[in-house]
């Protein structure tokens, strides 16, 4: 492979990890926006209670902004953000098993919601490995 071609790959996939990185800050924001501004609809869609004391929902609408934030910050600039990608790799796992165990276990409404995280570690790295090399 010359050159050429193999800058060109990395390229590519270094395009495709920014637009994942963007999509799943989107993701996280948009969930963060409905905690905060839309409580209760968000709630009742997954079939879920909303939590006591009060001040949780917001707080976890904050951590999921940072964690907005930090995709958005990897994105701009994966080289220097490889260990945000890292940990957004593997977060996103723990997000779809902790996600999914609830879903098996009563709350089938949070199915698709592991499936996104899992999608999104998938791709992640994916667009990760072979940008790397």
């Amino acid at each position: 492979m010359s050159t050429l071609d193999r800058v060109t790959r990395r390229f590519r996939w270094l395009g495709l990890l920014r637009a994942s990185l963007v999509l799943g800050a989107l993701y996280d924001a948009g969930f963060a926006g409905l905690m905060l501004v839309a409580p209760q609809a968000a709630a009742a869609s997954l079939a879920l209670p909303l939590p006591e004391p009060a001040f949780y929902l917001p707080l976890l609408a904050v951590l999921l902004l940072m964690l907005a934030a930090l995709y958005l910050v990897a994105a701009d600039d994966p080289e220097r953000g490889a260990r945000i990608v890292a940990v957004a790799i593997v977060g996103r796992l723990g997000g779809a098993l902790v996600l999914g165990l609830a879903a098996w276990h009563g709350t089938p409404a949070l199915a698709p919601l592991a499936a996104a995280d899992f999608a999104f570690a998938v791709a992640h790295a994916a667009f990760w490995l072979p940008w790397r090399e």
